[in-house]
């Protein structure tokens, strides 16, 4: 698998740099404060999507010329919902599953066969210090960009489940 490396755990707010055979390749996030927060990603200097953050309606995504709203492209799955289900451009089904501490996406059928995984950074008390990273399987390198932004989807979404609702002052 080839890794790919955050600068920071906020996936709305990171740079992410990786190698393949073309050479080195980066991927930039940013979610200016604003009262609908969108988020920006970019490969190089040219957007490739925008995730418009909704709280209580679908959000929307925008990528490719269209825009159409999560609910549609990448439904929740499971009793939990944190199963992510979406239709790649290669035409098979994909699936992130959000667990407590790893996001794995596995191409969507029997047997299930795992293609990227998100390991968080560790601060180095126990092992050794390590950045966020996200290992993708070369077999779906042909579609980096869409694995992206289906991961940045994602993650805040368990990162935002995991915080739980903010309290009330």
């Amino acid at each position: 698998m080839g890794t790919l490396t955050l600068s920071t755990e906020d996936v709305c707010e990171t740079v992410i740099t990786g190698t393949n055979e073309q050479g080195q390749f980066l991927y930039r996030t940013n979610t200016p404060f604003a009262f609908f927060n969108t988020t920006t990603i970019r490969k190089g200097r040219e957007v490739i999507a925008e995730i418009e953050w909704h709280s209580w309606s679908s959000s929307k995504l925008r990528f490719n010329g269209t825009e159409v709203e999560t609910q549609n492209f990448i439904p929740a799955r499971g009793y939990l919902r944190r199963k992510y289900v979406f239709t790649g451009p290669d035409g098979r089904s994909y699936r992130w599953d959000l667990h407590r501490s790893v996001v794995v996406l596995s191409r969507n059928e029997e047997p299930r066969t795992e293609v990227a995984r998100y390991h968080w950074a560790t601060l180095g008390i126990i092992g050794r210090k390590r950045k966020a990273t996200l290992e993708v399987s070369p077999g779906v390198a042909h579609m980096m960009d869409t694995i992206i932004i289906t991961f940045i989807y994602v993650e805040k979404i368990r990162r935002d489940k995991e915080r739980g609702p903010d309290p009330v002052p």
